[in-house]
């Protein structure tokens, strides 16, 4: 292995960033993609329905949620894009994975904003908020591909061959 993958798979620092082998920045990134996956759930709903005021309100607490649980995942990556060696492909995917992902929080703060200002909790999600939204999940989606590559192509924070090959005994 080389000295540079070796360095990739290790946390730059086990108690923040999660120990060898069970990195927490892949925990963390479930609560953004889940508030955000059911805050265009929400959206659409609230088209279909006769009463959509609390459908329109939990979409903007969604993004909130989001929006939080982004920047703590944010904070745990960045640690992990410090174990990657600069100059290599692991780390300019890493870069390209951040970047998008601060792109796509900026997004959902821009929607939270934009739909406080609107105070109209009657109505069903203004149709600008909900494109904003679905352009957001998709570029996420790509984000998400790119943080996968790292993980299961780069093999980025997870465990060498031979840690994995101890699970496969009797």
């Amino acid at each position: 292995m080389t000295s540079g993958l070796h360095q990739a798979k290790r946390p730059v620092s086990a108690m923040l960033a999660g120990p060898y082998g069970h990195p927490f920045h892949p925990i963390l990134v479930t609560v953004p993609i889940g508030a955000w996956v059911a805050s265009l759930v929400f959206d659409i709903a609230s088209h279909m329905v006769d009463d959509p005021g609390f459908l329109t309100k939990g979409s903007l607490w969604l993004i909130a949620i989001g929006v939080i649980g982004a920047l703590a995942a944010a904070m745990i990556g960045f640690l992990d894009l410090f174990a990657i060696p600069t100059g290599t492909t692991a780390f300019r995917t890493g870069l390209s994975h951040m970047t998008l992902n601060l792109l796509v929080t900026a997004a959902y703060v821009v929607n939270f904003f934009w739909r406080q200002a609107d105070h109209d909790w009657s109505g069903g999600v203004a149709l600008g908020q909900l494109v904003l939204s679905a352009v957001s999940l998709v570029a996420l989606a790509a984000s998400g591909y790119l943080g996968g590559k790292l993980a299961y192509r780069y093999g980025v924070r997870v465990a060498d061959e031979a840690t994995q090959e101890s699970g496969y005994h009797h």
